[in-house]
């Protein structure tokens, strides 16, 4: 048994700091989210109406009429573009569990101090900016294709999210990752 351990050390240490990341990170957001009463006021959190707000700078600076509100029987936000309402901005919007994964993927693939924290707040923006540019690119496709809706919403801008951090990921291991260095040197 003991052999197995140390034979599986790496992998059996990757899953231990990805689990703990991954859970401190989730239940800190939970934390976060139970500080607005999105049940009874219909609260949003202030991250998701950031992204709301950058969502809406955006489609104004393209020359969309573009109008955000408070939805008055939910929380979240209504995006109305071209005096039609599109969408709705949740709290699953906003890519912060997106970023919660990405960094527990990339902690637990250590790398040098320096880099691992440099690469996760330019990853996190990164994800940040893509994800408000993927909302833009939604809400105008929704607005032209609205019976596509299921496959916009549900297939293609989640493949293009999670493809750009499979992608982080992928650079991230095979730049950085001291797990790689280790086994380059063997």
């Amino acid at each position: 048994m003991k052999t197995y351990f140390i034979q599986y050390r790496p992998f059996l240490l990757f899953l231990i700091k990805f689990f703990l990341v991954y859970f401190v990170l989730t239940f800190s957001y939970k934390y976060y989210l139970n500080h607005f009463d999105s049940v009874l006021l219909f609260q949003v959190d202030g991250f998701t109406q950031l992204v709301a707000n950058q969502v809406n700078y955006v489609l104004m600076f393209l020359g969309y009429d573009s109008i955000i509100v408070p939805h008055t029987n939910e929380a979240s936000i209504k995006l109305i573009l071209n005096q039609i309402f599109v969408a709705r901005v949740v709290e699953g919007c906003n890519a912060l569990s997106v970023m919660i994964l990405f960094v527990a993927f990339v902690v637990a693939f250590t790398g040098k101090w320096l880099h691992t924290i440099l690469f996760i707040i330019a990853g996190c923006l990164l994800i940040h900016i893509l994800n408000v540019f993927r909302i833009v690119m939604l809400s105008i496709a929704l607005l032209k294709y609205p019976e596509q809706e299921h496959l916009l919403h549900g297939v293609v801008f989640p493949l293009f999210i999670y493809g750009v951090v499979l992608g982080l990921w992928v650079f991230w291991v095979n730049k950085f990752s001291l797990h790689v260095r280790k086994n380059a040197e063997k």
